[in-house]
């Protein structure tokens, strides 16, 4: 247990000062480090394996909602201090008074541990860390086994996509599609692939021909403009959801918890 007295603390630059893709490439070509935010996220993180390597923890926690992580790994170092202090240091309002440093593990190649799941989502370009961090939290809610996600995406494992997963990012199994001809891998590995984006020969969500699919992966765009066209074209069907009231689209987060919900309805039934 370390009282701060000493905010240029070299053990404090991880939260204080490196980026969150400075700690990702600080170990190359290790895998780096990242910056987990509140104890329930922090515990599916550890429940998942990863390994904590110093907190950082508002005083008034060390004997509230953190006391139970903390008594778990004596050996690893807390930075404490009253919140205007941490906040000071981190430069953004804490939502838990709780970080953690981690390091990353190595991911998996996606395309071996999709080969036997028969729901996923793919994420294009989804740049905003709240979107896919909401995105991983109603896949592991509604049925999605995976999610693969292309090079422009945000990490899963920034902090506040994992915040805002609820530590799901921890539960559901993710890696990145490095090729470009990656709508050819996902059918090579049996996957039929659904577009979900406004196009006239576009099926309704509600196509009872989707549920029978066996093996499906639902691609969702970036937020704004949506999929690339020659993704579109590449993929098996294009489906979009019933809109109402003149609206033409939901946020990709929203689109993705209708489309999920409905598309892994089958599944849920089944299991």
């Amino acid at each position: 247990m370390i009282e701060i007295t000493d905010l240029n603390l070299l053990e404090l630059l991880p939260f204080s000062q490196l980026s969150e893709r400075q700690l990702l490439h600080c170990n190359e070509p290790e895998p780096g480090m990242f910056v987990a935010e509140s104890p329930n996220v922090i515990r599916r993180a550890l429940d998942a394996g990863y390994c904590p390597m110093s907190f950082l923890i508002e005083k008034i926690q060390l004997s509230g909602s953190a006391a139970e992580l903390l008594s778990g790994y004596p050996e690893v170092p807390v930075y404490t201090s009253d919140r205007s202090v941490l906040e000071s240091i981190t430069g953004y309002s804490m939502t838990r008074g709780v970080l953690c440093l981690m390091k990353r593990k190595r991911l998996p190649e996606p395309l071996d541990f999709c080969r036997n799941l028969h729901r996923i989502a793919v994420l294009e370009d989804v740049m905003n860390p709240t979107n896919v961090g909401a995105i991983f939290r109603s896949a592991a809610a509604l049925g999605v086994e995976a999610v693969l996600l292309t090079k422009g995406c945000s990490d899963p494992l920034y902090r506040r996509a994992a915040r805002v997963s609820m530590g799901t990012v921890f539960q559901v199994p993710w890696g990145y599609l490095e090729a470009e001809n990656w709508t050819e891998q996902l059918h090579s590995c049996g996957f039929v692939t659904v577009a979900m984006a406004l196009c006239e020969d576009s099926l309704a969500l509600d196509d009872p021909t989707l549920n029978e699919i066996p093996r499906l992966a639902v691609v969702l765009g970036t937020e704004g403009d949506g999929l690339k066209s020659s993704t579109i074209a590449h993929c098996d069907y294009t489906v979009r959801i019933p809109m109402s009231n003149g609206v033409d689209s939901l946020n990709v987060a929203a689109a993705s918890a209708v489309a999920f919900w409905q598309l892994c309805r089958g599944r849920r039934q089944r299991v």
